[in-house]
């Protein structure tokens, strides 16, 4: 099997360009921008739906639980769930190419639906095509990224993918800002943007190649595990492994969902300042996010494991005081950038970027897309129950919301330190070499 590996890995790095010594090549770099473009309009969308809620919500007399089913339904949740499921499987079966090479133009008539929307079906409608259209593009994307990396660079580029998704929602929020004397002008002027750039990025994207570990498994040239169906993910080391990397996410990505989409409508509706201000407040936290995940994660996720555990841990710390500040202190604007730089710097550090990481080196090729979309899948579709529950909660003060979600964050950060496997520098093939040789 060493030979094979071997040969794997040579090619893997003749592909990129570069050994796999955490060295980068520009192609490398090229390939990693357009992947991650996905989650630059996956959470754009999702913060441009957020920061539109309320406006939405006036011109189309829409009731609380209304907004609360139209968070539910879209990128942020079960649209995206559904999305997973499905362009999950379908990027193992026929190939990370075919999925997103059409996903993104599906994704601009979503965008285009609700950019244009005069009633409430339109904007339904367009918000679940987005969902769907992000949801099968993000882990079809990832498992590129993942692919063609260097072992010991691999948390640097799939990281790389998290300052996209933190540019998304920044450049959306700045143009809700400057857009807000609009109002739901402004909002539908928001979403067109989101379109051109899916619509770029789809053109850019013609001229990538399928992923060479993709097509070496698939052709049976070095994959380790015999069994690529399903039901090889729910026993031994992939059962484990799934696990783990949902319970980390779904936990987490409750709390970062809900300021995601809710943080502007919050605080409007708790009048702890305007349209204008709570979008504001929004955008610094995805700027600091920016900032933070070069500056850390992309720095040190692929030095050790146990740096890794180090960097959780900090992270899970800080994300649960950021929520626990609002059980203590007023909900005012002091407070809620407090709540802002805490989360902000402690998801970079133990957030969605480590999920991207460990969601590709736990599977093996022919089910890294499945087990990513599953895991994926799932957050969202929790994500999505608990958003129908936020605008009820919400009315009734902040401190229910924050005492919960302090909560989902303890759980995530626990797990995520105490049961984090040892991947940290090693080849996916040797990483899967090594789980499988577990006894299940």
């Amino acid at each position: 099997m060493e030979p094979r590996q071997a040969h794997g890995e040579h090619q893997h790095e003749q592909e990129g360009g570069e050994p796999a010594d955490g060295a980068v090549s520009r192609q490398q770099w090229t390939w990693s921008v357009l992947a991650g473009m996905a989650s630059y309009l996956d959470a754009g969308s999702i913060v441009a739906l957020g920061a539109g809620l309320a406006l939405f919500q006036s011109y189309l007399h829409l009731s609380s639980g209304a907004v609360g089913a139209l968070a539910a339904i879209g990128p942020n949740a079960i649209g995206c769930a559904i999305g997973a499921f499905i362009g999950g499987r379908l990027g193992d079966k026929l190939g990370r190419k075919r999925i997103y090479k059409y996903d993104l133009l599906v994704y601009a008539l979503g965008i285009l639906c609700i950019a244009l929307a005069f009633n409430a079906p339109m904007l339904f409608v367009g918000t679940l095509v987005v969902g769907i259209a992000v949801g099968a593009d993000v882990p079809t994307s990832l498992a590129l990224v993942a692919e063609f990396s260097p072992a010991k660079a691999r948390g640097k580029l799939l990281g790389f993918t998290q300052v996209a998704w933190g540019a998304g929602p920044l450049v959306v929020l700045i143009l809700a800002y400057l857009l807000a004397p609009l109002d739901l002008l402004g909002i539908r002027i928001v979403f067109l943007h989101l379109f051109v750039v899916a619509l770029v990025t789809w053109a850019l994207r013609r001229r990538l190649t399928e992923s060479p570990r993709w097509q070496s498994a698939a052709d049976g040239g070095k994959q380790v595990q015999p069994h690529h169906r399903v039901r090889a993910l729910f026993s031994g080391a992939n059962l484990r492994a799934l696990v783990w990397t949902a319970t980390i996410y779904v936990f987490w990505n409750i709390a970062a969902g809900t300021g995601g989409i809710f943080t502007p409508y919050i605080i409007k509706t708790l009048h702890a300042g305007s349209q204008a201000a709570s979008v504001a407040l929004s955008a610094v936290g995805f700027a600091i996010g920016m900032i933070a995940t070069p500056l850390l994660f992309m720095k040190y996720a692929d030095h050790s494991h146990r740096v890794r555990r180090i960097m959780w841990g900090v992270g899970g710390v800080m994300q649960v005081v950021a929520y626990g500040a609002y059980l203590v202190f007023p909900f005012t604007v002091p407070v809620i950038i407090l709540n802002i730089v805490l989360f902000a710097v402690g998801g970079a550090l133990a957030g969605e970027a480590f999920y991207k990481v460990f969601s590709q080196e736990l599977f093996p090729t022919m089910l890294r897309g499945t087990a990513q979309g599953f895991t994926f899948g799932v957050a969202r579709t929790c994500l999505g129950v608990w958003s129908l529950f936020v605008p009820t909660l919400a009315s009734a003060g902040i401190r229910p919301v924050a005492a919960l979600l302090a909560l989902f964050l303890l759980v995530s950060a626990a797990v995520g330190y105490f049961f984090m496997p040892n991947t940290s520098g090693k080849s996916l093939e040797q990483i899967e070499s090594e789980r499988s040789a577990v006894p299940g």
